[in-house]
């Protein structure tokens, strides 16, 4: 169920104070409390392990012999090396440094030099899942993980959609990634790709751990791009406010998604996204994004113009990671948020991002640092 518009019941406008510079943004942690990927699916191949991070921390993802998944602090209890430079052995792990050997709840079940009784401790493990064809992890407190629910992905099992998975690594604070995709009035950045459009906010609702917004779009000028066809949709009667497909933008902590409803309100397009921080100082995130195109009538025809929708979406990506990555150093350059924010969404999605964030403070690089 939708949240409720948030309105002072006369205008439709909320009753807003520019909130943006009353705290650093950039300085609140994500909260560990969620479940976060932390590696797709297909990277992770039996028997095998990878080293992954969070907000710093190190993680080793397992998949054993039979096919399960777990997951591990990445630091072997007894010299502190990475585990995942080990190899995997039937259903636990082995240190690769001296045989140090841990099962998927981080118990050390043997070391060769000692006795059975005298073992030590081990090492901490993660909740962990796998879904979507990704790898979750859950870093904060487990006693959280149950009540927690991975997100519903509907549309990447469903097979009147066609899904790609994208994403990367992305030198900035996760905050920055959340107000590019809720902000479109910045499609001036994509021009060349998409012509001239205005955005136009239709409506926005939010509760206590979400926030969405409807747009819509009208063509200044210029014909449609044919990648930009595949993803939204064809242009109808675009003078005709009723014909326009309408896009919802919505951020429900930790996550993001985008949906297209045609005027006929069928699901056109169905974006998730999520930004993991990889280093202590968050400065540096990994982003996952699931990208599902539904199908035409025709057979095949998605099928066979699918590089052109690869090409079209990689290079908005590309865009959008250049701007905040640049956003990013502005920052760091400056030591503080400078940004003066005009825009209602904005302002309302950074008081969520901080109400929702860690409670600890990050810190930032001073004004000069290398």
């Amino acid at each position: 169920m939708r949240a409720m518009p948030f309105t002072d019941g006369g205008t439709g406008e909320s009753p807003l104070r520019d909130i943006s510079n009353s705290g650093d943004l950039r300085r609140v942690p994500i909260h560990p409390d969620h479940w976060y990927p932390l590696a797709w699916s297909r990277d992770l191949k039996p028997g095998k392990m990878i080293g992954a991070h969070f907000a710093g921390e190190p993680v080793v993802l397992v998949r054993t012999v039979s096919g399960s998944v777990f997951a591990l602090e990445d630091r072997c209890a007894h010299r502190q090396v990475p585990l995942h430079a080990g190899v995997v052995e039937g259903e636990s792990i082995r240190c690769g440094y001296h045989g140090w050997t841990y099962d998927c709840s981080g118990q050390c079940v043997d070391v060769p030099y000692l006795g059975k009784e005298r073992l030590p401790n081990g090492v901490r493990a993660y909740p962990c899942r796998e879904a979507h064809s990704m790898i979750f992890v859950f870093p904060g407190n487990a006693t959280l993980a149950g009540d927690r629910p991975l997100p519903a992905l509907a549309s990447v099992t469903d097979k009147a959609f066609k899904t790609r998975r994208f994403g990367g690594e992305v030198r900035c604070h996760y905050s920055f990634m959340h107000e590019n995709l809720m902000d479109m009035n910045h499609q001036f950045l994509h021009r060349r790709q998409m012509g001239q459009m205005r955005a136009r906010s239709l409506a926005r609702r939010r509760d206590e751990n979400s926030l969405e917004v409807d747009y819509t779009f009208a063509r200044m000028a210029g014909k449609q791009p044919r990648g930009e066809a595949l993803v939204f949709g064809a242009s109808k009667n675009r003078a005709d406010p009723s014909a326009r497909s309408v896009m919802t933008i919505r951020t429900q902590y930790p996550y993001q998604t985008l949906e297209i409803r045609s005027a006929d309100d069928t699901l056109v397009m169905d974006l998730w996204i999520v930004y993991v921080p990889l280093d202590s100082r968050q400065r540096t995130n990994r982003t996952f994004g699931l990208l599902s195109v539904r199908r035409p009538a025709v057979p095949f025809l998605l099928d066979a113009a699918w590089p052109l929708l690869v090409w079209f979406t990689e290079r908005i990506f590309k865009e959008d990671c250049a701007i905040v990555e640049l956003e990013q150093a502005a920052h760091d350059h400056q030591a503080a948020d400078w940004n003066h924010e005009v825009f209602p969404v904005i302002i309302e999605l950074r008081d969520l991002l901080r109400r929702c964030g860690g409670r600890s403070v990050i810190p930032i690089r001073e004004a000069g640092d290398a």
